[in-house]
């Protein structure tokens, strides 16, 4: 099979890594020829994350490509397509690009329909509200993170949509053992800057706690993060340390504001956590509440003042983490491996392409 991959980031962006790129080899060891293009590359994802000059002329560029790409579509078999082709680019264009007889997969991890629906700008609700809409419309497949994505896809009558997490190579992952415990009470927290604001809207009740006993905040990949009179270390996010890192916590955290970006949110963080044997804390909101099972492999904070006393709760109770850990790592082997979606992601692209 020929598949024109287009993703929105280089492999530098953790949602084309985990959703995208990851599995690559798996299809390249099928036998499948596969041609990636890259909408944004590592100088945006540097932009972005580290607030470095816009590459304007490298994006522009990269456009041109993705156009002549999508030009030679008959080349291919089968399009898989990360949320749009083109961003910012009204419905109308893009579909006259992606409507044809070679079907495409659109995969979606995040409400990025919300972007343009949801804008300040009222032109910006009017030329692209309905845009994300109209290409899941005449996609031969829709694939998304969790139910809140599916039920959109599902309203704007899109042809088949399935649920595919997004999950974690097991086999990359073990679990915390006691030589990694750390002196202090570990704290951590994994993303990257423009999310690290979450982080915020806790800081209170982190500082509360920290305050009352001997704690520190690890964050991995936020950047420049202030927290005021909170112990707390900025660890610079690199995909070979990522794991150790994650294993020197006790405890987990991803809270989040309740509003419909945040429920788009697939709860990744939550997994890799869970994966390492660490139990978490979340706030309940959007997939979190399905991945959470409140007092079994951790905790759902409904209120700000639960941030401090789960907290409390885990830090004085090390049986208690670890049994919620080993609970947490059974149900990512059970549920959110990239070896379990592997051969679920295969039928889907195969079936797309040659549809009986």
């Amino acid at each position: 099979m020929r598949i024109l991959v287009l993703t929105r980031y280089s492999d530098l962006g953790s949602s084309s890594r985990y959703r995208f790129f990851q599995y690559l080899p798996y299809f390249k060891s099928l036998g499948w020829k596969i041609t990636v293009h890259s909408l944004l590359g590592d100088n945006y994802i540097h932009h972005l994350y580290f607030q470095k000059k816009l590459p304007i002329n490298e994006i522009i560029k990269n456009y041109i490509t993705r156009f002549s790409f999508l030009l030679q579509k008959k080349n291919f078999d089968l399009i898989w397509l990360q949320q749009e082709g083109f961003p910012w680019i009204p419905a109308g264009m893009e579909s006259w690009f992606l409507k044809s007889k070679i079907p495409f997969v659109v995969d979606h991890d995040d409400a990025f329909f919300h972007r343009y629906d949801m804008n300040k700008y009222s032109l910006i609700k009017k030329l692209l509200g309905k845009k994300i809409d109209k290409i899941m419309n005449i996609a031969e497949v829709v694939t998304v993170g969790n139910q809140y994505l599916a039920e959109r896809a599902i309203q704007n009558k899109a042809k088949n949509v399935k649920i595919l997490p997004t999950v974690i190579d097991i086999d990359k992952y073990s679990v915390k053992t006691e030589a990694e415990t750390q002196e202090l009470f570990t704290i951590g927290w994994v993303g990257s800057p423009p999310n690290s604001k979450y982080v915020k809207y806790i800081e209170c009740e982190l500082r509360d706690f920290c305050y009352q006993s001997n704690s520190i905040v690890h964050l991995i990949g936020s950047g420049i993060i202030e927290l005021k009179e909170i112990p707390h270390k900025i660890i610079s996010w690199n995909e070979s340390t990522e794991v150790i890192e994650i294993r020197k916590f006790d405890v987990g955290i991803m809270p989040l504001i309740d509003s419909p970006w945040e429920r788009g949110k697939c709860g990744f963080k939550l997994i890799q956590y869970m994966a390492c044997g660490i139990p978490v804390i979340a706030s309940p909101v959007g997939v979190n509440q399905e991945l959470v099972t409140d007092g079994v492999n951790g905790f759902l904070a409904k209120t700000k003042d639960d941030w401090v006393k789960y907290l409390k709760i885990l830090k004085n109770n090390p049986d208690l983490r670890k049994q919620m850990g080993l609970n947490g790592r059974k149900l990512v082997e059970d549920k959110f491996t990239l070896q379990i979606n592997v051969p679920i992601l295969t039928q889907i692209l195969r079936e797309a392409a040659f549809p009986n």
